[in-house]
């Protein structure tokens, strides 16, 4: 099997030179670990409307805790009013009546309860516990228009979303749900998972439910809403109608190749950020949002190997619509402990990650020698020119694979093009999982890393 990224391990191994890494250390801007350090990034953000923080794995504490600090002041100080996250609308939707001072969940562990879909320790885990639990008390003590919410932007809940969109005209009009509920019957006989959906109408062996899901769009897109206390379940009931249009086409382009599943994910992601912002705002504030997701989706693809696959997402839409409105925030590690399965659908394991490869932005960091820092690429001076030479940028998701390292969580990137700020963390530490079948200790790689030999 070819590998996905390079052609040798030895090829992409680019020396940084004393010039390139004493400009380097010239930008940075030292962390100390107190909330005062993300002055000067909160600075640079300034007016802009999307806010990017991404994640270089989607298991590491100190992420997860400069992500949710910064939230936290561009709430509190900078009016922002919505967090949404690479998460399910219907799961993130019940975390967001709890934030609101609504629904019967009585702590943030009870509102989170509806991450069940792996990976759980994703979105189930302490430091987002705590975010929710600040951001129910802030509510708490500000008016109505100054309340911010909590929001999914992805669109694996198929099932949930056609449930939630019956459920809403049960409340307005049955005979609309009765209609709901025949066109989404036409998944029934494919069970509860989407995937043998995908599989069956891709291959020809079934017809596909696309007529269905789209009729159902465009009814309760026709439908106004019956008062101002009805608004906003108008509005997540339409949202949870459109999922349920991009799932069905996704799952479909699952089975017709990587970049068009992967673009039609990414799309919707940012078409969701879009209408939410558009109804956040048409209450009469202009509306500001912190988007959190993996690097992968939030730096801008064209400034890496993706976008030149053909694969676009997140990030690159809304700087395409935004301009400087979208100010983006990447995160990078050299080494630590991650959580992160096997294979898909496996417990998360505190797992080791291999210290970052010769020659790759990460490796780079951790010559600056520093424990953790923030570069603003507005800063960069004659450094500009060295980082701008494409090199190895790592990405971790849910599944670690130290086998096969170089080929699993390397691409080529311009990290400068790519984001606006960064912030590294030199040696990094595990989420805290809410559940106990997560976070258990793991063995270190193989000796024969990063070849798998």
């Amino acid at each position: 099997m070819s590998p996905p990224w390079g052609t040798s391990p030895f090829e992409d191994e680019q020396e940084i030179s004393p010039a390139l890494l004493e400009g380097v250390r010239t930008a940075v801007l030292p962390l100390s670990g107190g909330s005062s350090d993300l002055g000067p990034l909160i600075d640079s953000i300034g007016d802009a409307r999307f806010v990017l923080l991404g994640e270089a794995t989607h298991g590491t504490h100190e992420f997860y805790q400069a992500r949710a600090t910064l939230t936290r002041r561009l709430i509190s100080e900078h009016g922002f009013t919505a967090v949404a996250v690479e998460a399910d609308w219907p799961d993130a939707l019940r975390v967001n009546a709890f934030v609101h001072g609504e629904g019967e969940d009585r702590n943030a562990s009870a509102a989170l309860g509806n991450f069940q879909r792996f990976p759980r320790w994703m979105w189930r885990n302490r430091d987002v516990e705590e975010l929710v639990t600040w951001m129910r008390a802030h509510n708490a003590s500000v008016a109505p228009e100054f309340r911010a919410g909590f929001y999914g932007l992805d669109l694996y809940s198929l099932h949930a979303s056609m449930r939630e969109v019956v459920a809403y005209l049960e409340t307005v009009d049955p005979p609309a749900a009765r209609r709901a509920r025949e066109r989404y019957a036409c998944f029934d006989h494919f069970g509860e998972e989407p995937q043998a959906y995908g599989a069956a109408t891709a291959y020809g062996h079934a017809d596909t439910c696309e007529t269905a899901v789209r009729e159902q769009l465009r009814e309760l897109q026709r439908r106004a809403p019956l008062n101002a206390r009805d608004e906003d379940a108008r509005f997540f009931a339409e949202q949870n109608a459109r999922l349920a249009v991009d799932a069905e086409g996704y799952y479909r382009a699952m089975y017709a190749g990587r970049h068009e599943g992967w673009n039609l994910r990414d799309t919707h992601m940012a078409d969701t950020a879009d209408a939410l912002l558009k109804h956040l705002s048409s209450k009469g504030r202009n509306a500001r949002m912190v988007i959190w997701a993996h690097n992968s989706h939030l730096g801008d693809a064209r400034a890496t190997q993706m976008g030149d696959q053909g694969e676009l997402n997140l990030g690159q839409l809304l700087r395409e619509r935004h301009g400087d409105a979208a100010y983006n925030v990447g995160f990078t590690t050299y080494t630590g402990v991650v959580i992160a399965a096997h294979e898909w659908d496996e417990p998360g394991l505190r797992r080791r990650i291999q210290p970052a490869m010769a020659g790759s932005y990460e490796h780079l960091f951790h010559e600056v020698g520093l424990p953790s820092f923030l570069l603003r690429m507005e800063d960069l001076g004659e450094a500009a020119s060295g980082l701008r030479e494409r090199r190895l940028e790592r990405a971790i998701g849910v599944v670690y694979a130290p086998r096969t390292e170089r080929w699993s969580h390397y691409f080529h990137a311009d990290l400068p093009a790519q984001f606006d700020a960064v912030l590294h963390y030199d040696e990094t530490r595990p989420l805290r999982p809410l559940d106990a079948d997560s976070g258990h200790e793991e063995e270190d790689a193989p000796d024969t890393y990063p070849f798998g030999l």
